[in-house]
């Protein structure tokens, strides 16, 4: 499986299905350049629903109701995800951290700082981002993103670093998460652990126990080999206990053994 050019979205999610089993359906999630690239029969915000949608809450329509579901320039809410996203322009209000003072940093300079750090597209690089269940997906992804809890999220961890050891190195603000799962995996080309942010808990209504994995395309036949060998390796999940042992009880309970004698 180490070309991807031969695996479908349908068999990369047969594969982290049966060995992560996850809760809500695992991502595939596309950039598109033009309305032309939205795929057909793609669920919209504003069109279909009436709404204007924040990225993480199009992400949690999509993994939970299994719908393909595009979020555009066009109909996004949230501002920082727009900016980030290059659904708007950049202007001197965000890159001088203003939208971070006060709430997640400090002050102004800090936010700066979290601002300049966070990963970012070109502004008119994109027109829309889409999402839908790997399963039933009809496009080839940018991105592959499953929520889950640590444990499962662990496991996708062990299968990245089959074939390379080594560690996983991911970064964390708690903020705009999206563009960690999005932005920096198609700028990184390498898998990423996930720490929902505060708006995706609020707005995408990501619960307190879940946590992400995300990773490019193009390592998705590095995953399943990954998967298969520590599979065979006896790393699994659901994880498999250790319940060979003899356990110790209270006096009043052990008592009993002494009228069966």
């Amino acid at each position: 499986m180490t070309l991807t050019t031969t695996l479908t979205p349908a068999a990369v999610n047969d594969a982290i299905e049966r060995h992560v089993r996850p809760q809500t359906f695992v991502l595939g999630i596309k950039m598109c350049r033009s309305e032309a690239e939205i795929p057909p029969k793609t669920r919209r915000a504003k069109k279909d629903m009436g709404i204007d949608s924040a990225l993480c809450q199009g992400m949690s329509i999509s993994r939970h109701f299994g719908w393909s579901f595009a979020v555009t320039r066009d109909d996004i809410s949230c501002p920082i995800g727009a900016t980030l996203f290059g659904f708007a322009p950049r202007v001197e209000h965000f890159d001088c951290g203003n939208c971070c003072a006060g709430m997640y940093t400090k002050d102004a300079p800090a936010g700066a700082k979290t601002e300049g750090e966070a990963p970012k597209f070109k502004f008119g690089e994109y027109f829309a981002m889409v999402s839908g269940p790997l399963g039933r997906i009809e496009f080839s992804p940018d991105v592959v993103l499953a929520f889950g809890n640590p444990a499962q999220v662990m496991r996708l961890v062990t299968g990245a670093l089959w074939e390379s050891g080594g560690y996983i190195h991911s970064k964390f603000s708690g903020r705009t998460d999206c563009a960690d799962e999005v932005i920096e995996t198609m700028q990184s080309g390498k898998p990423q652990v996930i720490l929902p942010c505060y708006g995706d808990r609020i707005f995408g209504q990501t619960q307190d126990h879940e946590m992400a994995f995300a990773f490019p395309w193009a390592f998705a036949g590095k995953l399943l080999e990954g998967l298969e060998g520590t599979h065979k390796g006896g790393v699994r999940y659901p994880i498999p206990h250790n319940l060979r042992y003899t356990g110790s009880f209270p006096p009043s309970y052990e008592k009993l053994r002494e009228f069966w004698k």
